[in-house]
């Protein structure tokens, strides 16, 4: 089942980067599993391992610079090579409105899904360069673009992360397919802080409201396969039907 190809999914204990890490291995990639207690991700390596697909979990804080090239560095000991990175961890608070934030968490969202993306990319580069068709896919948010009340650590970080893979792309994309994926609302343990806090539209929809991972997952997974030239550098979302639509009907 599996080929020579590697990827490293951070986050990827639940959620998106645990059904990332799934579809990639489907697709034959050996998957390393970026999570900061690789114990979590135990299930989903079984998963990965019932499947007859090759997968490792490496402990990775994606916003501690040495962290993130130990996980790297993990990840070339254990497979010789990385062909993929997919940046998925994030985390949603602090959420509320800004004078009612603790500044310490409110930078530590920035540390995170900003520098974190940097930190993940600025490390992997050097190996992605040597692979013969390398990926990076960015996990972004519509927040990134439209604001929510009592989301700003959330929204100001995805912003600039959006803006990273644009200029990802300017400086590397004649030699790595870059993208930015915008899943829409998911199923998510992330999903129940936001229900949790009563804030904004988004915490007033239902579980039966929102799209279960595997679908951006899918989208991920096809992406870092095909990686499709006319989409590369762009923010994309799920909710394109004439992105999904180049999708197997199988995979969404």
């Amino acid at each position: 089942m599996s080929d020579s190809r590697v990827a490293l999914v951070t986050g990827a204990a639940s959620g998106i980067g645990a059904a990332t890490a799934l579809a990639l291995a489907e697709r034959g990639l050996r998957v390393v599993l970026a999570v900061r207690q690789p114990h979590k991700a135990n299930e989903v390596l079984a998963q990965i391992e019932s499947l007859g697909g090759a997968a490792t979990a490496v402990p990775c804080d994606v916003g501690d610079y040495a962290s993130a090239q130990a996980a790297v560095q993990q990840a070339i000991n254990a497979y010789g090579r990385l062909d993929a990175l997919v940046n998925n961890a994030g985390v949603i608070a602090p959420i509320g409105l800004i004078d009612q934030t603790e500044p310490a968490e409110w930078a530590q969202a920035i540390t995170v899904n900003l520098t974190g993306v940097y930190y993940m990319v600025h490390a992997s580069l050097p190996h992605l360069l040597r692979s013969p068709a390398p990926s990076i896919v960015n996990v972004s948010t519509g927040a990134s673009v439209r604001p929510l009340e009592g989301w700003s650590a959330y929204s100001a970080s995805k912003a600039g992360a959006a803006m990273f893979t644009r200029s990802l792309h300017l400086e590397y994309g004649e030699n790595v397919a870059i993208y930015g994926l915008q899943p829409g609302v998911v199923d998510t343990p992330m999903q129940g802080k936001i229900r949790a806090s009563g804030i904004n539209p988004v915490s007033q929809l239902t579980r039966e409201q929102l799209d279960p991972p595997q679908k951006s997952a899918s989208a991920i997974a096809w992406l870092t396969d095909h990686q499709p030239q006319d989409l590369r550098g762009q923010e994309l979302t799920v909710r394109d039907q004439s992105l999904m639509s180049r999708i197997s009907p199988n995979t969404i």
